[in-house]
């Protein structure tokens, strides 16, 4: 059964709106607001019901019906309302058709829209915004990949974002969210009820980055903000972000990934971080042109932090020298649960002394090693460290290629990796035990 609503409630909710949907002369009205108000709980429908209403309205806007849409209602599994997932992903919705889709919209609610690529144009696309919002028809939402939509597209957007209750979650990458767009997104925000914002590839660098730092630095909902392949500047792009991470305690997760911000923007984000007393957990900075002298202010930041959990340093230029630098730092720390050093120019040096820091740990559980250049030696002092640490149950290193070791050293390397293997897996049947035995 889909869902049912209150027609009273609905009436108020579109009064306390004030919802009015426009479209170009030679076009109507979203057709169904009207209804929607006056639904009782007599309009409820099946799955069946709506695959066939769908068809009536294809029929009367004069489109075909999209077999995958059909697919996808006869094959859905309906509890509450509620469906799973409407996936539209590279499908051709020009603006008829979106209108057809007004019936499955105001039916179902979904738990995610997929409208990647969807060829959106100005008119469709806002058209199927207003409704969306108006329906209240999904929890998490993706737009990315739709270059056509037009300003009205945006602004349809931007009250979406700002109106909607349920609405938690959206990707809005690989688009230019330069202007318009990026203004209308940012002054949404400043009362948007979204947790997840997903902008990567979105063209974020200079002023367009300023924009939406502005709002964010007052949102108190938004959790995670994911920004990676923005081109982000090691200058005023990381100033801004440092700016942010020293006024807003309520986002948990910032994704930079893929960006520039390189050993001078870190230093910006270090000292953002050091002002954390609550808020960010997780700091993903994967290929940022970082190196061995970012590390040095990192090591003056680490001591302090009290609430970030997940460090991703990932594909920077770190080497044996940065591990040295952040040893010490690492083993004053009382925060840093998963630390991520894939393919960071790491060999047996740089393994010995995270294997130092191993040995003093009482709080890491996941380290990432994957992509060096980890031999015997290193792996040996691993497998040490790991006879005293209480607390790894993941880590990931690669194997030695077999051309570079023979038969003895081939089996000394299967026991070592057995051997870690094995306490790993004792430390995470113990951290599974505490809390329940707390």
């Amino acid at each position: 059964m889909t869902r049912c609503s209150d027609p009273n409630s609905n009436q108020k909710k579109r009064k306390k709106r004030g919802k009015h949907v426009s479209f170009p002369p030679d076009e109507q009205i979203v057709s169904g607001f009207a209804e929607h108000a006056d639904r009782t709980d007599d309009s409820c429908m099946t799955l069946t019901d709506v695959v066939a209403a769908y068809q009536q309205s294809c029929s009367k806007h004069q489109v075909q019906p999209k077999e995958n849409i059909l697919q996808q209602l006869q094959q859905g599994v309906c509890g509450g309302g509620s469906v799973e997932c409407l996936d539209l992903k590279g499908e051709r919705l020009d603006h008829r058709s979106c209108e057809a889709l007004e019936v499955v919209l105001k039916s179902l609610h979904f738990d995610f829209i997929n409208l990647q690529a969807a060829q959106l144009e100005e008119n469709g696309a806002s058209s199927l915004l207003d409704m969306i919002l108006y329906y209240e028809s999904t929890t998490y939402l993706d737009i990315s990949d739709n270059s056509s939509m037009g300003t009205s597209s945006w602004r349809a957007l931007a009250h979406l974002i700002k109106q909607s209750v349920y609405l938690s979650r959206l990707d809005a990458c690989n688009v230019s969210l330069v202007d318009y767009p990026i203004q209308s997104i940012s002054k949404a925000l400043l009362s948007s009820r979204l947790r997840v914002l997903y902008l990567n590839n979105a063209q974020l660098s200079g002023t367009s980055l300023f924009a939406l730092v502005r709002a964010v630095k007052k949102n108190r909902a938004l959790q995670e903000l994911h920004l990676s392949n923005n081109q982000l500047n090691s200058y005023q792009d990381a100033m801004q972000l440092g700016e942010l991470l020293q006024c807003n305690n309520t986002l948990q997760t910032l994704e930079l990934s893929n960006n520039a911000l390189a050993d001078a923007g870190l230093e910006e984000l270090c000292d953002g971080l050091s002002r954390q007393a609550k808020g960010l957990k997780v700091l993903i900075l994967k290929n940022n042109q970082i190196t061995e002298r970012g590390m040095n202010h990192l090591a003056k930041t680490l001591p302090g932090l009290k609430v970030l959990q997940v460090l991703d340093l990932g594909e920077n230029h770190l080497g044996n020298e940065g591990i040295q630098v952040i040893r010490e730092p690492l083993m004053v720390n009382s925060s840093v649960l998963h630390l991520g050093l894939a393919k960071t120019n790491i060999t047996c040096e740089g393994a010995v002394a995270l294997a130092e820091f191993l040995a003093e740990s009482r709080l890491i559980q996941r380290l990432d090693l994957h992509q060096n250049r980890v031999k015997l030696g290193g792996l040996m002092a691993l497998s040490l460290a790991l006879r005293i640490n209480c607390s790894l149950a993941h880590l990931d290193v690669d194997p030695i290629p077999p051309q570079e070791l023979d038969t003895f050293l081939t089996e000394t390397q299967k026991r070592l990796q057995s051997e870690i293997t094995q306490r790993c897996n004792t430390n995470a049947s113990r951290l599974h035990r505490e809390p329940s035995e707390s």
